[in-house]
């Protein structure tokens, strides 16, 4: 099911609020400590404009989805309007093209997957794990 699917065709019930251990991504250095845990566990990035309706609604439909434990994948929220550089960064190290909101998977130093927008809901993070 996609985004918009489940925004106008989803129940009326109240969805369970989570707390997602998110580790904050503020540093360029940090991307070398990711690079370096993902061959241990895969490493999420999460990339995420804080002022754009659509992103917002990505990033909480992501979150109320997320089955993910902490011992299994750290999982990094980018803030994009305060850290667009690192943003860029992430682009030219990984060679994935800067979109916003986006989601970065990545094992064994690579990228193993990636979207953005609705398709980061239809990712199956489990696959990666």
């Amino acid at each position: 099911m996609g985004l918009f699917d489940k925004i106008f065709n989803g129940s009326s019930e109240e969805k369970e609020v989570k707390n997602l251990p998110w580790i904050d991504l503020k540093a360029v250095e940090q991307l070398q400590r990711i690079v370096g845990k993902s061959s241990e566990k895969p490493q999420i990035i999460f990339k995420h404009s804080t002022r754009c309706g659509i992103s917002r609604m990505v990033k909480s439909q992501f979150e109320s989805d997320y089955k993910i434990s902490e011992g299994q994948a750290d999982l990094y929220y980018l803030d994009l309007l305060n850290y667009r550089d690192i943003s860029n960064e992430i682009a030219q190290k990984f060679g994935v093209y800067h979109e916003s909101p986006q989601l970065l998977i990545i094992k064994n130093g690579s990228v193993a997957a990636h979207d953005s927008h609705g398709g980061i809901n239809d990712l199956e993070l489990s696959k990666y794990i």
